[in-house]
Order: C-alpha cells, then structure tokens, then sequence
C-alpha cells in the first residue's frame, strides 16, 4: 500500500497542464526561452502536426508545462504579455 502512495505522488509531480496554443511559431520560440530562463521544463506538443496540414500553420501548436510549474509559469507570460489558454 505505501508503495502504491509513493509511485502515485511521483506521478503526479510529473503531470502536466497546458500553459499557452497558438499558431505563432515565434510566440512558441519567445515563451519557450522566457520559461527556459526561469528554470522551467517546457514540452511542446503538435510540432510535426504541420505535415498534416501542408505546413500552412493552421494547426497550433501547445506549451506543457509540469503542474507545480503552472502559477510561475503564468506570472511569467502575463508579465511579457502572451495571452494564455482560458
């Protein structure tokens, strides 16, 4: 039982929450390098989407980050005024 309780607040430190989407590829560059200063993993999601769509952009592309990271991570885009996900 007790490790059951250990692997599952491991697991949980790791989950992550969608930080910012959009379709700028150099607001992802931007946020990504703000977050990276900060000391915060950032892992991007639906980089290679663009094969899908014929590389027009029209797919956007997600920043996650690990949930303890989140509140730092939101003061840190509102403070450089990226708009975030609601």
């Amino acid at each position: 039982m007790l490790a059951r309780q250990k692997r599952s607040r491991a697991l949980k430190s790791i989950w992550m929450k969608e930080l910012l989407r959009t379709n700028d590829p150099t607001v992802v560059a931007f946020a990504t390098a703000l977050l990276d200063g900060e000391g915060i993993a950032v892992f991007e999601l639906d980089v290679n989407m663009s094969i899908l769509d014929g590389s027009l952009g029209i797919l956007p592309r997600r920043i996650m980050v690990a949930d303890r990271d989140l509140f730092v991570a939101k003061a840190v885009m509102r403070d450089n005024d990226i708009d975030l996900v609601q």
